[in-house]
């Protein structure tokens, strides 16, 4: 219960200090794809979470469906969704393989997604099976300026 309540706190913290800002933090040695999923890729293993920007804009995430160990995913299809104060939003793979971990910390401290989006907010590891996709993601530069237009829109 303790660290909930600390990852609500500090979610709350850093929404204050990120909205100062025009848009939220972009690691650069990821890949995003539009849909706000980020990538970082270790050999053929793949890392995935939601973005700085996706949970700055749901807000105080209070569920995380995650998918079982073993299931495919497909770069762009759903495999899981956020539930929110605000909403609830699918995650979409932003590459195809199996998933050979899930971060089952969410279950307990799906707060962790606004606490630490890049690190202790991760959703999934992939094996990955199209390596070329890749080419289909956006840099941080080329998602930096997609979500200022996007922010521009609303």
């Amino acid at each position: 219960m303790a660290s909930k309540l600390w990852a609500t706190r500090a979610a709350s913290y850093l929404r204050i200090s990120v909205s100062n800002r025009c848009f939220a933090t972009v690691i650069k040695d990821l890949k995003y794809a539009d849909s706000h999923e980020w990538v970082k890729v270790e050999g053929n293993s793949a890392t995935v979470g939601i973005t700085d920007h996706a949970q700055h804009h749901l807000g105080d995430v209070v569920y995380v469906e995650l998918p079982d160990k073993g299931v495919e995913v497909k770069q762009g299809a759903s495999f899981g969704a956020v539930e929110s104060v605000k909403a609830t939003s699918d995650i979409n793979s932003p590459i195809s393989g199996k998933v050979v971990e899930v971060n089952t910390e969410l279950t307990d401290s799906p707060g962790l997604i606004n606490a630490s989006p890049y690190e202790k907010g991760w959703i999934i590891k992939v094996e990955i099976s199209e390596a070329d996709e890749m080419n289909n993601l956006m840099g941080h530069d080329h998602y930096t300026k997609f979500c200022e237009e996007e922010d521009a829109k609303h």
